[in-house]
């Protein structure tokens, strides 16, 4: 890649929360960024909109990341237009609480379709498609630190990304290309906060003893790190993005 081209980085679930704050910041730090969505069109395309309006540069794409074909379709159309990609980072992700003898099948199946299996399926095309000098970074969550009730199944996706992450470090030898994860603590989104109680969510707030939530620029920043050339001798790492909670 020359020089002055322009890195191209695809975000996965990047229409809001966390992933809408990454694809900001990657785009502020001036990427092109490619925001991937299963579902929520409109919200990504608002994103992309943003962006653009701040002088950066963004796409919408949409693919369910469970689905290897629709991962593999992302991957060739990305490089068709923009000429390869260069940074991947997969934040999507779904999150159901249910204690381990509570959990039925579709909880499980869900789970580690989407977090698991949609993880590999992106590292598995960005192992394969990555320009020299690419950065890889999975989105894992510190619960895999904590070991909560509840979240046994959830845990247990995550933690398969983090392995995942430290064996296909080792993968890539000779192509520098790093590969890290970021394990965000609780984390002020809309998604984290409805319908949970005011003391409920102060609870979790004083678990830092920097005593408060984690925000979605605060992990935005982590993955700006890795993805930048600070974070170029990083690899093979988790950063625990979580104000010192584990």
């Amino acid at each position: 890649m020359n020089e002055d081209q322009t890195r191209v980085a695809i975000v996965t679930g990047a229409s809001r929360g966390i992933g809408a704050a990454i694809a900001r910041r990657l785009a502020a730090d001036g990427l092109r960024v490619i925001v991937n969505y299963a579902s929520g069109a409109q919200d990504a395309e608002q994103l992309v909109a943003a962006i653009e309006a701040a002088g950066g540069k963004a796409t919408p794409a949409q693919a369910d990341i469970s689905d290897a074909a629709a991962v593999a379709r992302m991957f060739d159309s990305t490089q068709a237009a923009f000429g390869g990609v260069d940074i991947v980072v997969n934040n999507a992700g779904i999150m159901r609480l249910a204690s381990v003898a509570q959990s039925d099948d579709a909880l499980f199946d869900a789970q580690v379709a989407i977090n698991l299996k949609g993880s590999f399926n992106m590292m598995r095309e960005a192992a394969r498609r990555l320009r020299q000098g690419g950065r890889i970074i999975n989105l894992s969550s510190s619960v895999v630190g904590l070991y909560q009730a509840r979240y046994a199944v959830y845990a247990a996706t995550k933690a398969g990304v983090e392995a995942m992450t430290h064996v296909m470090a080792k993968e890539l030898r000779g192509r520098n290309i790093t590969v890290n994860a970021v394990a965000p603590g609780p984390t002020a989104t809309a998604l984290f906060l409805d319908g949970k109680p005011q003391d409920a969510i102060d609870a979790l707030a004083s678990l830092s003893p920097l005593e408060r939530l984690g925000q979605p620029e605060d992990v935005a920043s982590s993955v700006a790190f890795l993805a930048g050339p600070d974070g170029a001798w990083i690899n093979g790492q988790v950063l625990r993005a979580n104000g010192g909670i584990v």
